[in-house]
């Protein structure tokens, strides 16, 4: 049996919120450097959207159209397509072109969030420039599914980009298919392959890219990645970005659907809060995107149509959210002291992904990657991103205010560091003191709360943490702790405001070897 200890740590007074700007002393450079590939679906709108008000966290490279199983633009002569996918095959037969929303959609948004900038530069000085962003935008592989027969503007872009002299990784997402990717890669191969430089080309782009991709939706990573790149990094969400998709009323546990629902999207998300936000698509809300005409969630909710957009989607009624099933991608990057950027098996507000038995490039979902779910006392493939709901959805709240309210009446994140090294070797029995700090921005209150993330620990038992959110810490390091086995506990802290801002840190104690 583990023992019992309590935690306790101890918090700086909070800074006066006499601030009216964000802080100036902005780093060159910040966050990870990523490139985000896009088929255009509804989905992927309202993901580019919150995204957007992420982007002074992320190093963002490349804003590229691609095409998907779901979406592609037809050459323009005609020419008939079948699916390789099997879904999309028997859905929709021989195509020339299927449900494509055009590539004008980012510079739509883009200019909407240019006139926001100004404000949430207010918030903080390293939102990109309007301008900077719209440079980034391409057009890569789109004309069938699986496109990759040609060099395009996008997969040069992103080509140019694994080439660079930048030995930093690069996280290119995958919101459609991962064909404009595999184009890219493919011109490097064609270009390298036959020359004494390819080992070294290889090694180089495959110690920078990492593909994070949302299901597959093309056949191009078997087909040609995973054979001709086997040693490139593969992040694969196929069961835990549920949540954000157009199912997740079955995913989120039921006392957090409000979180999603009309009264809180309406309110504090898609109305009164700039231009940005009011692309934002949420049920009932009569907007169509064009050139799809299975978008049918804007319309009027009632029995007709909800049978036309399949009842196993359940009941919805008007603003609630419909589907970001992309932005695990993304928020996989954003540092909210969780330390997960490079260790996807550890979790964070991008889910958690476990290092594949059979390719140890490649880190996925599914059982192996299960947390225990409290509301449904069960292990669950999806709670490993759901347990991050109330304080994604709070933090989205807080940055659709940035657009159009100045500091001082807006919440921001609090600061949370430790007092000691963020790893610890412990003896068997040893007694332990953790301490944590924090400060807010904006002088509100703070809340503490240490947990233990046991569905991560290579220790199998349960510590029992008492008095958990007390200002001071003795813990009991478990007798049974064996060599090299550790121990996750999240130090989480949420200021008291109407939408609460959470950041972390998370103390990882190892046994002596």
């Amino acid at each position: 049996m583990a023992a019992a200890g309590i935690i306790v740590f101890t918090a700086c007074a909070p800074e006066s919120k006499n601030e009216t700007t964000a802080p100036q002393d902005v780093p060159a450079t910040h966050g990870p450097r990523t490139i985000v590939t896009t088929d255009g679906e509804i989905d992927d709108v309202d993901s580019f959207i919150r995204m957007l008000l992420y982007t002074n966290e992320l190093q963002v490279e490349g804003l590229v159209y691609s095409s998907s199983m779901w979406h592609y633009k037809g050459d323009g002569q005609g020419t008939p397509f079948t699916s390789k996918m099997e879904m999309t095959r028997n859905i929709y037969g021989e195509r020339t072109d299927l449900r494509w929303p055009g590539t004008t959609w980012m510079d739509t948004l883009l200019s909407a969030y240019g006139e926001v900038y100004p404000n949430l530069l207010l918030h903080d000085a390293r939102f990109p420039h309007p301008d900077s962003l719209r440079a980034l935008v391409k057009v890569g592989n789109i004309d069938f599914e699986g496109s990759m027969a040609r060099d395009t503007e996008g997969s040069d872009w992103i080509k140019a980009k694994l080439l660079d002299q930048n030995p930093e990784p690069i996280y290119l997402q995958v919101w459609g298919g991962t064909n404009t990717i595999a184009r890219a890669l493919k011109s490097i191969q064609d270009q390298y392959g036959d020359t004494d430089q390819w080992e070294e080309i290889y090694r180089k782009v495959c110690a920078k890219a990492v593909i994070y991709a949302i299901l597959d939706q093309d056949a191009t990573y078997r087909e040609y990645i995973a054979p001709n790149w086997p040693d490139l990094k593969v992040f694969y969400n196929a069961n835990q970005f549920w949540c954000f998709a157009y199912p997740w009323k079955r995913a989120v546990p039921e006392p957090w659907h409000p979180y999603m629902e009309g009264a809180f999207m309406k309110s504090h998300l898609v109305q009164g809060h700039g231009p940005l936000l009011e692309h934002y698509y949420s049920y009932g809300d009569g907007q169509q995107q064009a050139g799809d005409p299975e978008h049918i969630h804007g319309v009027a909710l009632d029995s007709f149509n909800l049978g036309r957009m399949g009842q196993n989607w359940g009941p919805f009624e008007p603003y609630d959210f419909i589907s970001e099933g992309d932005s695990p991608a993304y928020l996989h990057l954003v540092d909210v002291g969780l330390g997960n950027l490079e260790q996807p098996h550890i979790g964070g507000w991008g889910g958690r992904l476990v290092q594949s038995d059979s390719v140890p490039t490649r880190w996925e979902d599914g059982p192996q990657a299960a947390d225990f779910n409290p509301f449904r006392e069960e292990i669950d493939p999806t709670y490993p991103q759901t347990r991050w709901v109330p304080a994604l959805q709070h933090d989205f709240a807080a940055r659709a205010d940035w657009c159009v309210k100045p500091f001082a009446e807006a919440n921001h994140p609090p600061v949370v560091t430790l007092d000691h090294p963020a790893v610890l070797e412990v003896l068997p029995g040893e007694a332990l003191s953790l301490k944590g700090m924090a400060t807010d921005p904006d002088g509100d209150q703070l809340e503490y709360r240490w947990w233990q993330y046991w569905e991560v620990d290579s220790y199998g038992g349960r510590l029992e943490l008492g008095s958990a959110s007390q200002p001071e810490l003795l813990l009991q390091i478990p007798e049974d702790l064996g060599p090299g086995e550790d121990l996750h506990l999240i130090l989480e802290v949420s200021d008291v405001a109407e939408h609460p801002m959470t950041r972390y840190r998370r103390v990882v104690l190892k046994a002596r070897g």
